[in-house]
């Protein structure tokens, strides 16, 4: 158990490429999979690793951040002792309540950070969707004897410009030592890409933090990781799982589509290890005499009156009669009214599509109708 580790998830990546999904939200509290939000994952994977001690770094747009996570209760993280701690921008003399990359994040959170008891910081972000215990990980981390542990899986291929988003590769020499960085390449050698999640010494942190920052230099993998790559023990650690990344919203739409699959269920959710996340309880869905439902996750709350094919529904949708919903993500609280087709879309939450209307896009680009709007 990582009773040596405190975990600091940043939950303020600004990403433009999902703009229309996280203009009023942050990244981490994005729904997926019909009822978890995305911090869920990172939040589970330290709880079921023994980490009791959890700050979450916010920045903006984090009100609904805030009411999912509440005290933590869910995570078994309110407690008297350690626990979970939010942590929002403060606008001070030496801070605007904004920051300018994940050093200056860290900076903010720099009072919880010392106060903390344990030597071990686990810093991820809240974009990367996978599921493990670190314990495995920090063995390895001592073992090596390593200043940075970076956690990063194998991908084939390269990303599109659309999915290009705190891209990382990494070279290794034979001992697993990282060699050489790439960040955000064009073109990248290396199918090793790391998974925004970083383990070293609390004091290690401090030290390099303040000192990228004396430097103007803000961040944690450009100006901290990659100057360093020589001097510091830096190591990655492989995971072999499933791993999604909300890096646009075709990926956001790919994500929600791979969680029909059974396979990827399996990996995410019945690995024993299992995903927490805050209970809103429902009456159980509703299918009507008319309802045709073919591999879908439908949530709790919804009344099914048409024809729903390969699609992601939350909580409390209405699917009208005579309507066909194929490939689509539909939020909660959203209702499609009767003979309407939609076809890879992204609805969000309490979104309303008169009757006979048509929306449909690509998988690449999938339609997406705004929180609340009247289609």
């Amino acid at each position: 158990m990582l009773n040596d580790a405190f975990g600091l998830i940043y939950a303020g990546e600004q990403n433009m490429k999902l703009i229309e999904l996280v203009s009023k939200r942050a990244i981490g509290a994005l729904p997926i999979g019909g009822r978890y939000r995305a911090i869920d994952f990172q939040l589970s994977n330290m709880v079921n690793s023994g980490i009791r001690n959890v700050g979450v770094v916010a920045e903006k747009n984090y009100h609904s951040l805030m009411d999912h996570l509440g005290s933590g209760k869910e995570w078994d993280l309110n407690r008297k002792n350690d626990g979970l701690f939010i942590l929002p921008p403060f606008d001070t003399a030496e801070s605007r309540g904004s920051f300018r990359g994940l050093c200056d994040a860290v900076k903010n959170s720099m009072s919880y950070i010392h106060r903390a008891k344990q030597q071990y910081c686990l810093l991820t972000g809240s974009y990367t969707i996978y599921n493990m215990t670190y314990n495995d990980l920090i063995d390895f981390h001592i073992e090596k004897n390593a200043d940075v542990t970076i956690l990063y899986n194998e991908e084939r291929g390269i990303p599109s410009d659309a999915d290009r988003f705190k891209d990382l590769r990494l070279y290794f020499n034979e001992d697993g030592l990282v060699t050489d960085m790439e960040f955000n390449s064009m073109m990248p050698n290396s199918s090793c890409v790391g998974m925004d999640a970083y383990l070293l010494r609390k004091d290690l942190l401090e030290y390099l933090v303040a000192d990228a920052l004396s430097r103007g230099k803000y961040s944690f993998v450009s100006d901290v990781l990659m100057p360093n790559v020589n001097r510091l023990k830096i190591y990655g650690y492989k995971h072999e799982g499933y791993v999604g990344r909300l890096t646009s919203v075709a990926s956001y739409f790919k994500l929600n589509m791979d969680m029909i699959n059974i396979d990827v269920q399996r990996e995410l959710f019945h690995t024993g290890h299992p995903i927490y996340t805050k209970i809103k309880d429902a009456v159980p869905a509703k299918y009507d005499n008319s309802a045709n439902v073919k591999n879908s996750i439908v949530a709790n709350g919804c009344v099914i009156e048409g024809n729903v094919e390969n699609c992601v529904l939350f909580r409390s949708v209405y699917i009208g009669k005579g309507s066909t919903v194929k490939d689509s993500v539909i939020m909660q609280d959203s209702e499609i009214y009767q003979n309407c087709w939609i076809e890879n879309g992204i609805l969000d939450k309490q979104v309303h599509v008169r009757s006979g209307r048509r929306l449909i896009g690509n998988e690449n680009y999938p339609v997406i109708i705004k929180k609340g709007a009247v289609v």
